[in-house]
């Protein structure tokens, strides 16, 4: 070995130690602090599009592995698609783990809402979907498990069935602290849910131990445990469109469970259940809500849908609230996950109304409004965020997109809309005023945000106008939220 200076070995020991620092012993990187965009597609570090939709994850070493749908262009069954992370951030495509030609009855079938389950006593990982003919007939109804020895390799076709002859479509998987495995599904045309315990090799079914709100047709369910409490969060039964998702408690599975209780707003912002994460860390165990925005329920395919994902957090021991954040941060080696935001809303002086995004819009030139504040309408709460200098961004919650004038209009009377934020000076805006009720004026025109001719109609648009000190209609009361 050919010798070094003493200075030169310390800087090599000082570097190998940092190395170790964040690879670890088995040379695969610590996860740090990651922001997360909302209501967006994931790519892999090759740009390409993660397809895991109404996926589940299972977490093997420091590795979350995610599984999800990945559909043809007809909304027909391609493939059950792995991925892998340990930030939740950065994806890694891992394997097409489920095929068409992995066995007959899958050419032409529909696959959702595929879960994967470890055994420990087996050492195999067993996946349970929901199975139909097609992507258009729903008849078949039946649950389907297929198995693998590792956990992104190809699994092996077990074949499909009705558990104890019941209908079985939205489907999720649960492993209890105990080792026991449960299957949930939506039975009886998806008017009741079905809780299933499964063998010791979790590859069948052994018994029905729950039949839950019968007749009120929730699916998309999703159980997780908190400090002894189970959940069972679901959506109710609306085809592609999202609705209020709702959640039961109980302190045992096959005990008595809660009646159900809403969550989030009347539409789970745009979103519906996949699967609740528990992210387990340093500082304890945060519960990532992982949805999914539809692309059918926004014009387009099963390919086109958002990735919605929110932290929960609990009140009381069997109380859960989720609200809405265009960003969140994730610390998988703390075990944190956390909305980005202050939010609050603005009402105009002169007509005690809401500054609005129309239509509960997220695209880029939506117009603003006002509105009659609604209670806690996400499209009326906004992130003044600041910007350097004293300025702020004008984020509004529900879209992540800032308010500036259209097209950068300096004119009177120019609406003011959303776009994509850019960090430009065309949506920054000096807030005037070091009480609670503000003018806002934009940097680049220095006009203010004023509602059009001191209108009190719910609609009236949004636009920017030579600020006067005077003028009620350009006097904004912040509200936080």
């Amino acid at each position: 070995m050919r010798r070094t200076s003493s200075g030169t070995a310390t800087v090599l020991t000082a570097l190998c130690a940092v190395l170790l620092s964040f690879f670890g012993a088995t040379g695969t990187a610590h996860a740090v602090s990651v922001t997360i965009d909302n209501a967006t597609r994931f790519t892999d570090p090759a740009g390409n599009p993660v397809h895991a939709h109404g996926g589940g994850v299972v977490k093997v070493g420091s590795y979350y592995y995610w599984f999800g749908e990945d559909r043809n262009a007809d909304n027909s069954f391609r493939y059950v698609s792995a991925y892998r992370s340990t930030d939740l951030k950065t994806w890694e495509f891992r394997n097409h783990v489920l095929s068409q030609a992995t066995d007959p009855e899958l050419q032409g079938a529909n696959i959702e809402r595929p879960k994967v389950m470890y055994n420990a006593s087996t050492g195999q990982f067993v996946m349970w979907m929901h199975k139909e003919g097609s992507a258009t007939d729903y008849s078949e109804a039946r649950a389907a498990v297929a198995v693998s020895s590792t956990v992104d390799g190809n699994y092996s076709w077990r074949g499909s069935f009705r558990p104890l002859g019941h209908m079985s479509r939205d489907i999720t998987t649960f492993v209890d602290t105990d080792g026991t495995g449960y299957m949930i599904s939506a039975a009886n045309e998806n008017a009741d849910l079905h809780v299933y315990r499964l063998t010791a090799d979790y590859t069948n079914v052994a018994a029905q131990v729950q039949k839950l709100w019968a007749g009120q047709s929730r699916e998309a369910p999703a159980m997780f445990k908190r400090n002894g409490v189970y959940f069972l969060l679901t959506s109710g039964a609306t085809g592609w469109a999202p609705n209020q998702q709702m959640y039961g408690t109980a302190t045992s599975v096959t005990g008595t469970w809660s009646g159900l209780k809403n969550v989030g707003d009347w539409n789970t912002y745009g979103s519906q259940t996949a699967y609740v994460l528990p992210v387990q860390g340093t500082s304890g165990t945060s519960y990532l809500y992982m949805g999914d925005r539809w692309g059918n329920s926004m014009g387009g395919m099963v390919q086109d849908s958002q990735y919605v994902w929110l932290p929960l957090k609990f009140p009381t021991k069997t109380t859960m609230t989720m609200d809405y954040y265009p960003q969140i941060t994730v610390d998988t080696a703390a075990g944190t996950v956390q909305g980005l935001g202050t939010w609050e809303t603005l009402t105009a002086s002169h007509s005690g109304k809401c500054a609005d995004v129309a239509d509960r819009s997220t695209a880029d030139g939506a117009a603003l409004i006002q509105w009659t504040c609604g209670n806690r309408s996400v499209n009326q709460e906004f992130w003044l965020k600041s910007a350097g200098n004293g300025q702020a961004q004008i984020v509004a919650r529900y879209s992540g997109k800032c308010l500036a004038a259209r097209d950068g209009s300096t004119a009177d009377g120019a609406a003011i809309v959303q776009y994509t934020c850019d960090g430009t000076t065309a949506q920054r805006w000096n807030v005037i005023g070091t009480s609670s009720t503000v003018q806002l004026a934009a940097v680049q025109s220095g006009k203010c945000l004023d509602v059009t001719n001191t209108s009190t109609s719910d609609g009236t648009p949004l636009i920017q106008w030579t600020c006067n000190t005077g003028a009620a209609n350009q006097k904004w009361l912040r509200t936080a939220v």
